[in-house]
C-alpha cells in the first residue's frame, strides 16, 4: 500500500537512495536544478529499454534546461549496472544519469509508484522537481505503453517558461492552434482589472478576444 499520495505543490520529501552513482540525497542535492524522476516497472525489459534510450537521447536538451535525469525500478543496483551495460553494448547508447536500486520498494512506495496489482513493480511514474524541491507536475503511464518523450520534455520548457514571464501557457505551446507560440495573460479578477485589460488592448500592449482571454507575445515581456 502507498504511504502516502503527493501532489502538485508539494515539497519532494527528503530521502537519501542509492544509485548506479553512488548515494543521493534528495532533493538537496540537486538544489539550483530541476529534477525529472521517472520509474519503469523493470530492468531488461523491451519497453523499458527503449524509453531510457530515448531518455538518453534528449538528455542534452534536458541538461540545457538546467535540469537532471534520474531513474527507479524496483531492482538491485547490480541489475541496473548490467542492464546498462547490455544496453551500451548492443544498442550503443551509454546512459549516463543515475538510477535508483530500490529493491524492497521503500522508496516506489512513498512515491506512490507501486502498481496496485503487482506490488513488486512499478508503473511509468514522472515527477517533476523543481530547483527549490517542489513538485511541479506528476504523470503515469501503465506498463504496457511507453511515455512521450517529447511531451515531458515540452511540459519542462513551459513550466520553466511560465514561472520566468509570470504567464500561463495555452494547450500544445508553443504550437497552440489558436495563438501559438503567444502566452495568456492572468484573466481579469475585478471591474477595476477588466478596465485595465481593455485599454492595454487598445494600446496593443495585449491581444484579447474578450477583456476574460486575452494574450501576449512573449517578446513584449
Amino acid at each position: 500500500m502507498n504511504e502516502r499520495s503527493l501532489s502538485i505543490g508539494d515539497q519532494f520529501p527528503e530521502m537519501t537512495v542509492q544509485t548506479t552513482h553512488g548515494t543521493k540525497t534528495l532533493p538537496d542535492d540537486y538544489e539550483g536544478r530541476w529534477l525529472i524522476l521517472f520509474s519503469h516497472p523493470g530492468d531488461f525489459t523491451p519497453v523499458c529499454t527503449t524509453e531510457f534510450v530515448a531518455f538518453q537521447q534528449l538528455y542534452p536538451e534536458f541538461q540545457k534546461r538546467g535540469t537532471e535525469l534520474m531513474g527507479l525500478s524496483i531492482d538491485q543496483v547490480q541489475a541496473h549496472m548490467k542492464w546498462t551495460e547490455w544496453i551500451e553494448q548492443n544498442l550503443g547508447v551509454p546512459i549516463t544519469f543515475p538510477i535508483i536500486a530500490d529493491p524492497l520498494g521503500t522508496v516506489a512506495n512513498k512515491l506512490g509508484m507501486v502498481h496496485k496489482a503487482r506490488q513488486t513493480s512499478t508503473v511509468r511514474g514522472v515527477y517533476f522537481i523543481d530547483d527549490k524541491g517542489m513538485i511541479r507536475a506528476i504523470f503515469f503511464y501503465p506498463a504496457e505503453v511507453g511515455r512521450g518523450l517529447k511531451e515531458i520534455l515540452r511540459t519542462l520548457y513551459a513550466l520553466q517558461t511560465s514561472d520566468h514571464y509570470h504567464l500561463a501557457l495555452p494547450a500544445d505551446w508553443p504550437n497552440n492552434n489558436i495563438i501559438g507560440d503567444r502566452a495568456i495573460v492572468p484573466p481579469a479578477a475585478n471591474e477595476q482589472q477588466k478596465a485595465e485589460r481593455l485599454k492595454q488592448a487598445e494600446t496593443g500592449e495585449v491581444d484579447c478576444f474578450d477583456w476574460w482571454f486575452c494574450y501576449k507575445n512573449l517578446r513584449k515581456e
